[in-house]
């Protein structure tokens, strides 16, 4: 059997891989939003400077996530006996980017309201469904990773006892 050590590393794992699929995709190739852009919108250069320095922070901070899962997922690998199924680690990275979604989402988009999913939209019903549909999106990720987990779990044959 193994310990929970590899499920923490592929969350961890998770939640800098679904930090960097934000910030690159939403934040650079669509341009969507940047960290900042509810408060202080790109419309002069000091301002997009000014985004431009927290996307960045935070794509230090999903990549502080990232080396961290690779490493505990790397120890893992070398002290347990036993690791998981590749669907157990699949799904705890899930979890771990679902995790990101929910967190990410209440806090920037509802609690500080610094951006939302796409602040080129005035305020109102669309908007809002935006962002109440990125949290869907990472409760669901949730909820499949847990499934993943726990199936991972089950397809493990216990060792034959010695009589």
């Amino acid at each position: 059997m193994f310990s929970n050590r590899p499920i923490v590393a592929g969350v961890i794992l998770g939640l800098g891989l679904g930090g960097f699929f934000d910030g690159i995709f939403l934040h650079q190739v669509l341009q969507w939003h940047h960290m900042l852009t509810a408060t202080s919108p790109p419309t002069s250069v000091s301002s997009l400077e000014l985004n431009t320095l927290w996307d960045g922070l935070f794509h230090t901070m999903t990549y502080v996530f990232t080396i961290a899962g690779v490493l505990l997922l790397w120890r893992a690998a070398r002290t347990e006996d036993t690791l998981p199924p590749a669907r157990t680690l699949v799904g705890a990275a899930l979890m771990g980017w679902g995790i990101f979604n929910l967190v990410e989402g209440i806090i920037d988009h509802h609690l500080l309201g610094i951006h939302h999913v796409l602040d080129s939209l005035p305020p109102g019903p669309v908007r809002l469904a935006l962002d109440l549909a990125f949290l869907a999106l990472g409760a669901a990720l949730v909820l499949i990773g847990r499934r993943l987990v726990q199936d991972g779990f089950s397809r493990i044959t216990p060792p034959a006892r010695v009589r």
